[in-house]
């Protein structure tokens, strides 16, 4: 990490004549497949060896979570107190003899820095990495005045070497291969003997910016923490480079948002624990730093030949410290965007993110921060079109969210800027009349079709059934098909899901309703039919109500609206909304007959647990969120609670095409994992004797509509690559519990995963 983070190293179809937006989104794929060939493979070795340490560093702090929690609690009083903080701290650094600037913009930033810089005489700056810096493009505002500008960081000299602009907030040239670097070197200096391993190459460098550092007038840093006290700094870097960039000249500018201001120097302990194990996976990362400027060292004589680098004279230093506003100030009353400020820029949302680890910042980002909270600060600091240019790779899969050392809902950030975004691109005069008939939701006219086609994915999927077999032999006819992809973005190369003749609700209604006496019955449970499993995977409905009655529950199916997940995840908030208010209205009396609500899909879990918070009245949204089971977790209770398991099905009695039936491949739901409900599908099937191998994947790439789209349908399947890896050759039955993910495994591995509740359930 540095000032601001750790650095590190770092079948084409013939298509019709398109429209704007067409080309648009095609111009998106070929950016995608672009990164994809020539940075892919460099961007997830690293991402994910970054996670891996992250899950192994973390695993090994006592009390990682109340960490995160004082860390939050720090940032939420810290950007409350932001003004007053501002003024203590401007205080205490010029009690100190440094001076402070509030610069309210980049320019107005750069106008102070570039006078500093002329004052001093400076011919040259060498800076250790700062994303604030970079945010303010202050390298080039200096240039302009003929100061030669240095990056001392390692992978930030390469990219400055390059030409090129970072890739992640951490490791900015992760994007680099070995080989790359090494390539870049001999181009640039022709060296005699061109160094080609890590070691060689970090050696070059290192000689190099030393010699360049010696002769520097000027010094730069960021500031990952600065304590308003007393004016002291926290720098965590794996290099040093912050140390002598200090410490190797006599004028000294740090450059930091705003938001980097905490109370007190006992603020920086929680932070000094986590920002390492958040971004890479070092327990401590190699250089922390605390310094009050301007330090009182002498400044080094690197010319002398003889004597000490410095002999002890007294030093006349001079420190700057710029904080830049750039539109923070607005973010800490914008309800939304608030939360950014608590960020910390470790690059956890990036490393966990799918896509991110496929194509990285190049594509994941803005005009400077990238990843999932990018969104979160192009959207604040250069406005919503930045935003838009890469909000919608967040899929809202929710990894990033207890990755996120202060507990940021990354994804809500990217759901309402993406609905800030539909609505500002809009045409509120356009009535869209069809729609309003159709699929009556709570958006403007003018929404754009594809959006608002998957956006009422539950009155399209009602339809679809009640019109089934027709619509199915429809959906998939090539000219209709063609027409889909160009209108609405949907891609060709996937099939689309079949509809079921009969729901799951008329079925369970043709049947009787429920089978278990409710004398007899040990629960009462309302099984949620969400409107995959309602009107497409019938099956793994009535599998649930299957198994809950083996185990003596008492099993209703009511008809209830779909949940608001499709709406949410195209940024549709107030359709989302309306939807949760509708749900809980039905669910309502049986909350209050005592009913379990027993969830299939785990998106729809999600959205019950985690989205509704924000839609419904505290007590309502707790209310259900205590009485929301997933499908498997409620089985694994009740049979931690009595229930007999011999009432399920056994593995010797087969699940599919293993002939033993006992050898199970089970990918989680990414939601589910984060929800915390992932892992009670392989309790059971343990406890049932099953022989259980887990993925280690995030996230299968496919996130509902996501991997239907034209421009992210090579993406989509790049982030399932793992798990053809895990489980392409595998002789296990594949289960997976969530819509997307079944449908993106049987499109990799050619095989069809059944949801977990499909394995134990008694035979019909």
């Amino acid at each position: 990490m540095s000032s601001d983070a750790d650095p590190g190293a770092g079948t084409e179809d013939a298509r019709p004549a398109e429209a704007p937006g067409d080309l648009d989104r095609e111009a998106k794929a070929d950016r995608i497949r672009e990164l994809l060939a020539t940075e892919g493979d460099a961007v997830a070795a690293n991402t994910r060896g970054f996670n891996e340490g992250r899950y192994e560093s973390t695993a090994r702090l006592d009390g990682y979570e109340a960490l995160k929690d004082e860390a939050r609690a720090i940032k939420e009083d810290a950007i409350e107190r932001l003004p007053a903080l501002i003024d203590e701290v401007t205080e205490t650094v010029e009690a100190n003899g440094g001076t402070v600037y509030l610069a309210d913009d980049a320019a107005d930033a750069n106008r102070y820095i570039r006078e500093v810089a002329a004052e001093c005489g400076a011919e040259r700056a060498v800076k250790s990495k700062s994303m604030t810096s970079e945010e303010i493009e202050v390298n080039d505002a200096l240039a302009d005045d003929g100061v030669e500008v240095v990056e001392t960081d390692l992978g930030e000299w390469v990219l400055q070497l390059a030409d090129e602009e970072p890739s992640h907030i951490v490791a900015p040239a992760i994007h680099k291969s070995r080989e790359a670097i090494a390539e870049l070197f001999a181009e640039r200096f022709d060296p005699d003997d061109p160094p080609e391993t890590a070691e060689e190459l970090t050696m070059f460098a290192r000689e190099r910016l030393g010699e360049l550092i010696e002769d520097a007038d000027l010094g730069m840093t960021g500031a990952n923490f600065i304590a308003a006290d007393s004016g002291t700094m926290l720098l965590v870097t794996s290099e040093g480079n912050a140390r002598k960039t200090v410490t190797a000249t006599d004028t000294h500018v740090a450059v930091a948002g705003v938001e980097k201001l905490v109370p007190t120097v006992e603020d920086f302990s929680p932070f000094v624990e986590l920002i390492g194990r958040s971004g890479t996976g070092q327990d401590v990362t190699s250089y922390i730093s605390t310094l009050t400027p301007p330090v009182d060292s002498p400044v080094p004589d690197f010319a002398a030949d003889e004597g000490p680098l410095a002999d002890g004279s007294e030093s006349d230093r001079e420190f700057h410290l710029v904080l830049i506003d750039n539109g923070r100030l607005a973010m800490r009353d914008d309800e939304t965007l608030r939360e950014t400020l608590y960020c910390i820029r470790c690059s956890a949302c990036s490393n966990a993110c799918g896509n991110f680890q496929s194509v990285g910042g190049h594509a994941f980002g803005g005009e400077t921060y990238s990843g999932g909270i990018a969104t979160g600060w192009e959207a604040g600091i250069e406005g919503l079109d930045t935003a838009a240019e890469f909000n919608d790779l967040c899929t809202g899969c929710s990894r990033c969210v207890p990755a996120c050392p202060v507990g940021i809902d990354i994804p809500w950030i990217n759901t309402a800027v993406r609905d800030r975004i539909n609505r500002g691109e809009a045409d509120p005069s356009q009535l869209d009349w069809a729609f309003e008939e159709l699929v009556p939701d709570e958006e403007p006219g003018g929404l754009d079709l594809g959006t608002r086609l998957v956006g009422n994915y539950a009155t399209l999927a009602k339809w679809g059934h009640k019109t089934a077999p027709l619509a199915n032999r429809l959906a998939n006819v090539g000219p209709l098909r063609a027409v889909a992809e160009r209108v609405a973005g949907i891609d060709r190369r996937r099939d689309l899901p079949a509809f079921a003749r009969e729901s799951l609700v008329e079925w369970f209604e043709a049947r009787g309703g429920p089978t278990v006496p409710a004398d007899e019955a040990a629960r009462e449970a309302v099984v949620y039919p969400d409107t995959a499993t309602n009107y497409v995977d019938v099956a793994r409905g009535k599998a649930t109500v299957r198994a809950l009655e083996a185990l003596g529950v008492r099993v209703l199916v009511p008809d209830l609206p779909g949940s608001g997940r499709p709406p949410l995840s195209q940024g549709m908030v107030a359709t989302a909304e309306a939807a949760a208010e509708d749900v809980y209205a039905g669910l309502a009396p049986h909350l209050d007959a005592g009913r379990d609500v027993v969830v299939i899909e785990p998106s729809d879990l999600a959205t019950f647990r985690r989205e509704y918070e924000r839609f419904l009245p505290t007590d309502s949204h707790e209310r259900l969120a205590t009485a929301s089971y997933d499908a498997m977790e409620y089985v694994f209770g009740l049979l931690e609670n009595g229930a007999d398991p011999a009432a399920l099905r056994a593995p010797s009695e087969g699940t599919g095409p293993v002939a033993s039936g006992r050898r199970i491949a089970y990918h989680p739901h990414c939601q589910a994992r984060t929800v915390e409900v992932g892992e009670y599908a392989t309790a059971t099937f343990e406890r049932l004797g099953y022989d259980v191998l887990v993925s280690d994947t995030e996230c299968c790439g496919m996130a509902g509509s996501f991997g239907y789209k034209t421009d992210y349908y090579e993406l989509s399947v790049d982030v399932g690559e793992p798990l053809v890896e895990q489980f392409g050759d595998t002789d296990r039955t594949v289960v997976a519990p969530g819509t997307s993910c079944t449908e993106q495994l049987d499109a990799l591995l050619e095989a069809s995963p059944l949801h977990p509740i499909e394995v134990i359930a008694p035979r019909e």
